[in-house]
């Protein structure tokens, strides 16, 4: 066995827990690894999931609307409908990406305006998939509805004239 300045290496060497490990460190090592723990579940339980969703306005009212997007899925793009409703305002699918045979489940909602042809707000969901996969299904109906109905009708402000709420003019 070797000794330098007083020093034993090797297996013969004896680590001194008490002399490096005084109760201060070691105090401290521990609340570092308890921190890093408390650090790294806080960001897991706070980050996004995947619970993604694309949504877009459509100038076209909402029954041209609602047509376009049941020809969007059943039609154009053979998707299964599993359930729909039009008084409601959602149609649930079996969406297939170009990508992958295998089918994973979407919805589609369309959020009335006030008024007849006032805009709807369309709102895809794809919860297996990544979200450009959303983005692509408005963009293509948005597409889809320009083809077939032109371009968007100018938004109508309101029709009721401006009530007059008397003036202190001359008769």
């Amino acid at each position: 066995m070797t000794r330098a300045r007083g020093r034993k290496f090797g297996p013969a060497a004896r680590f001194d827990y008490g002399v490096a490990m005084k109760p201060g460190v070691w105090q401290a090592a521990v609340l570092g690894v308890v921190s890093a723990i408390g650090v790294g579940a806080a960001i897991a339980m706070t980050a996004p999931g995947a619970d993604a969703k694309s949504a877009f306005e459509s100038p076209y009212g909402y029954e041209r609307t609602w047509n376009a997007a049941l020809r969007f899925v059943r039609v154009d793009n053979g998707w299964k409908v599993t359930e729909k409703d039009d008084q409601s305002g959602y149609l649930l699918f079996e969406y297939r990406s170009p990508e992958s045979t295998k089918t994973s489940p979407g919805s589609l909602e369309l959020v009335r305006g006030g008024g007849r042809d006032t805009p709807v707000s369309v709102l895809v969901q794809l919860p297996q998939m990544p979200r450009y996969h959303e983005q692509v299904l408005l963009d293509a109906l948005a597409s889809k509805m320009r083809r077939e109905y032109g371009e968007p009708p100018a938004h109508r402000k309101s029709e009721d004239p401006p009530v007059d709420a008397g003036d202190a003019g001359v008769d």
